[in-house]
């Protein structure tokens, strides 16, 4: 890096010599010229001077550059010695973490003031708004690598820690990953953060100031027991508070309604008012002067703590009513499956989106001093459900605060809000019981009956009489509040995150909507922040695809695709085997240090890596890895390569099927490891405690990339691109982005298996019947009954009834049973062609190559074409 710096620096040098050798050597003369002549050369001398000063400008900008790398190492050490006290030759791994990440987020704090001056500029632009992304979760990871990556500060670090005797991966581990997120939500939320950095909008992420995240999980026994995940005390740098721009959330209260002459009046009794307080993270982009910021909502007593009460004796009394505001942000998702927690749950969605619309609307009234362009400057994206309240709250906003009509305030929600559809999983599609909204949310709650008549009226308009249809899309319905038909009635556009979602959404989902108005719906397929999860994350690939295609890709996405070329290229197919072996060393280092775990480099990794749900099949891969033991059991001599499974997984605390899965895998493991012929052949890992940082390890080490949902249930998938672009051959069925991914390259470099969704539909039409599957199937039923036996001394009898006996609906809902045979014959074709290295690692490059489909650069650019109609301030 200081290479190349050096470099650039002197090729500036020498072109600002050269620009003014050009321009002395191409001075206009004084002697007579005709009048096109002297055009001609006047405007070569203006190209000369341009060329010069632009010369000049490389030249200042290498200067500056350098002396912010001094500036960096100064203020580094000024932290350590004046705020830690020590020195760098002598500062701890975690001393040097906090020193880095102050300096850092220093100057994250000053680019964003110095972009926020750059944006001031654009307002007046017709064509950019303001992009307010709304999301309950945010997985962001660890930051400081990221950002000392984007600011491109990496080596000159890199160079500062040599004298300690310190390297970047010991100071990296001592960041607690960021407890703001759970699963591919969150992933995605914070992918679309930076990618939108990055590529120059003006956007601003909202959410809650979780101060402990999902859990921290731990196997004991095989089975998942969850811990407090307390990140703030390693996490906290990066968060800036904003005690003096605080906004107060009303929760309960009684609610009345009376005429006057002025119209409609309402009058709210003893509410409960709890005080959003704002910490700012800063997101930086990839080479780049944009810097935006994640806002994040902590919950605070408005009336601060009750002295009063606490000096008259009663303590209690004093700290449960600081304490029962402040709760709202304690934790993330708290458990639902009791009424308190639907409550709680609630009342975070209403406190974000509350706090967050009260800010978007201040801050543009306050630039504008009006609200007739609102819809004009600004977009509020809601990502899945949990923020759909942003509709009625921007209505309460809009009339209650600013005195506007209902007409009025209802055009500029429906054109200011968008809606992005996660799942078409019934159970996560929000329901909340209308006696429970009204009596937390008085006024919304009318707000949403008065929405609801409306749009009922407007139904009967288009459907005429069809009130069988009108009752299914309405917000309000069978005593509950439909949040994702609140959602797509309150936005302008919807869509789907693939192809085949945003088909099933038109179809099936949102039919009788899509029948009302087909062009509210539109599909942008997700996408991943690639320089993290490439350039970062795998660094000996990104560099040979650096010598290879040039590090233009870095910025431009497309280029990936030129990796192609090379499909066939000896030299590069061994660097390829070479640097996914280096990972895999790598890897098991990692899973050695953190679980104890001995992993085997030259064993295949085959990886599944996802939220334990049914729909996701983790039981379909168990059962064939329990028919691959049967068979080394039945042939302990059996020729194969030896098979390194990796589970990478949490259940929600309260999903007791999901954790039995997660125990069988765990005793599976327990037993292979208990016979030494076997183990040498056949190992099963579960990692612990899943999380960003450690998916930025697993993902480059993985060979094969496990996307086995049942058709028809995966919305898309995010993992499944992480894995291709670091050159995993994914193994799966036609569902979510994996008929994207299929489609991008081809039916000779992925291996499909499984019913489809038009085969499934049918089958569940027709009646399906589990049971004769597993009776006509020897190696299935085989598995099947080991269930019962069970492993290392635990039966897993419930997973076999679950399997064969009917429950609520039918046995074997997610037909894990139907595609067994399929799978199996999948995976021996896709080992045999894994012993062929040449064709593997051709089918690893093509993989690559695909990916730049999948970069979020393109997902952010679709959304900015097809809904939100903004473009960026600054170009990449």
């Amino acid at each position: 890096m200081a290479e190349k710096k050096t470099t650039e620096r002197k090729t500036a040098a020498k072109a600002s010599r050269t620009g003014t050798a050009a321009k002395k050597a191409k001075s206009p003369k004084t002697d007579k010229t005709t009048r096109t002549g002297a055009a001609a050369k006047t405007a070569k001398t203006k190209a000369a001077k341009a060329k010069a000063a632009k010369a000049v400008k490389k030249v200042e900008e290498a200067v500056l550059e350098v002396r912010e790398e001094a500036k960096l190492k100064d203020r580094l050490n000024t932290v350590l010695e004046y705020d830690l006290h020590t020195t760098p030759e002598e500062a701890s791994a975690q001393q040097m973490y906090k020193a880095l990440a102050r300096v850092v987020n220093e100057q994250l704090r000053q680019r964003y003031i110095d972009f926020k001056k750059t944006k001031e500029k654009a307002e007046q632009r017709d064509d950019v708004k303001k992009v307010y992304y709304i999301c309950m979760e945010y997985l962001m990871g660890q930051s400081l690598r990221n950002n000392l990556f984007n600011l491109g500060e990496m080596e000159e670090v890199r160079e500062i820690l040599e004298g300690s005797g310190l390297t970047l991966e010991e100071v990296f581990d001592c960041e607690p990953d960021a407890g703001l997120g759970n699963g591919g939500l969150g992933r995605l939320a914070a992918c679309f953060l930076s990618t939108m950095t990055t590529d120059g909008y003006d956007a601003t992420g909202f959410s809650l100031r979780y101060e402990y995240g999902l859990f921290k999980q731990k196997i004991v026994d095989g089975w998942q027991v969850e811990l407090p995940d307390n990140w703030l005390p390693g996490g906290h740098v990066w968060l800036n508070e904003n005690a003096d721009d605080p906004f107060d959330v009303t929760f309960y209260g009684t609610y009345q309604e009376y005429w006057t002459e002025e119209g409609l009046k309402f009058n709210l009794e003893n509410p409960q008012v709890v005080q959003a307080v704002p910490y700012d993270m800063y997101i930086s982009g990839y080479e780049t002067k944009t810097t935006n910021k994640l806002r994040l909502w902590k919950a605070v007593d408005s009336d601060g703590f009750d002295m009063a009460t606490f000096n008259s004796g009663d303590f209690t009394r004093a700290a449960q009513k600081n304490n029962s505001a402040e709760v709202i942000t304690k934790v993330l998702y708290p458990a639902d499956n009791i009424e308190e927690g639907k409550e709680l749950r609630l009342k975070q969605q209403y406190f974000m989106v509350s706090a967050s619309c009260q800010n978007i609307v201040r801050d543009h009234y306050k630039i504008y001093g009006t609200l007739d362009n609102f819809h004009k400057k600004n977009v509020i994206h809601i990502n899945d459900t949990h923020p759909a309240l942003s509709i009625p709250e921007l209505m309460r906003i809009f009339m209650d605060d600013y005195g506007c009509s209902w007409d009025y305030a209802w055009e500029r929600v429906v054109n200011t809000v968008s809606y992005t559809n996660h799942t078409v999983l019934a159970e996560a599609l929000e329901k909340w019981n209308d006696s429970l909204v009204r009596g937390l949310m008085p006024r919304i709650y009318v707000i949403i009956q008065e929405i609801n008549r409306r749009f009922r009226d407007e139904m009967n308009q288009k459907f005429p009489g069809d009130w069988g249809k009108i009752d299914y899309i309405s917000p309000l319905g069978d005593n509950q509040v439909r949040m994702a038909n609140l959602a797509v009635l309150g936005s302008h556009r919807v869509n789907g995150v693939s192809a085949l979602h945003s088909k099933i959404l038109q179809d099936d989902l949102f039919h009788d909507f899509y029948l009302a108005d087909p062009d509210k719906f539109t599909n942008v397929t997700n996408g991943i922040a690639y320089r993290r999860w490439l350039c970062q994350s795998n660094p000996g690939l990104a560099e040979l695809l650096d010598e290879t295609i040039g590090p233009d890709y870095r910025t431009d996405y497309h280029r990936l695709a030129d990796f192609e070329r090379f499909v066939r290229d000896e030299t590069v197919l061994d660097r390829l085997e070479e640097i996914k072996h280096a990972n895999k060393v790598r890897f098991a280092d990692k899973v050695k240090s953190v679980q104890g775990v001995d992993l085997d480099p030259d064993s295949i990794f085959v990886v599944q890596a996802k939220r334990l749900h049914e729909y996701k099949r983790q039981l379909l891969n168990a059962l064939r890895i329990i028919s691959r033991y049967q068979a080394l059991k039945a042939d302990p001599n059996l020729d194969m390569r030896p098979e390194t499974y990796l589970f990478a997984a949490k259940s929600a605390p309260n999903y007791y099927l999901a954790k039995s899965v997660i125990q069988l895998i765990s005793k599976i493991s327990e037993e292979i490891e208990q016979d030494p012929r076997i183990r040498e052949k056949l190992k099963v890992v579960f990692l612990e405690n899943y999380s960003v940082s450690m998916a930025e390890h697993l993902m480059p080490a993985a060979d094969i990339s496990e996307q086995i949902s049942t058709a028809g249930k995966e919305a898309s998938g995010t993992g499944n691109m992480k894995l291709m672009i670091n050159g995993a051959v994914t193994i799966g069925t036609m569902d979510g982005a994996n008929v994207e991914i299929y489609d991008a390259v081809g039916p000779e470099n992925i291996f499909i298996f499984g019913k489809r969704v038009e085969e499934i539909r049918k089958i569940l039409s027709e009646g399906y019947n589990s049971g004769a599957v597993y009776s006509n199937d020897p190696v299935l039923k085989a598995a099947v009954d080991r269930l019962s036996e069970g492993f290392a001394g635990m039966s897993f009898q419930n997973l076999k009834d679950y399997l064969l006996k009917p429950g609520y609906s039918i046995a074997d809902p997610y037909m894990c049973l139907l595609d067994f045979a399929d799978y199996c014959r999948v995976h021996d074709e896709m080992f045999a062609v894994y012993e062929d290295r040449r064709r593997w690692n051709s089918m690893s490059v093509v993989n690559i190559a695909k990916a730049y489909r999948f970069a979020a650069d393109s997902s952010i650019q679709n959304y900015a074409d097809q809904i939100w109609n903004t473009r960026p301030v600054l170009s990449i």
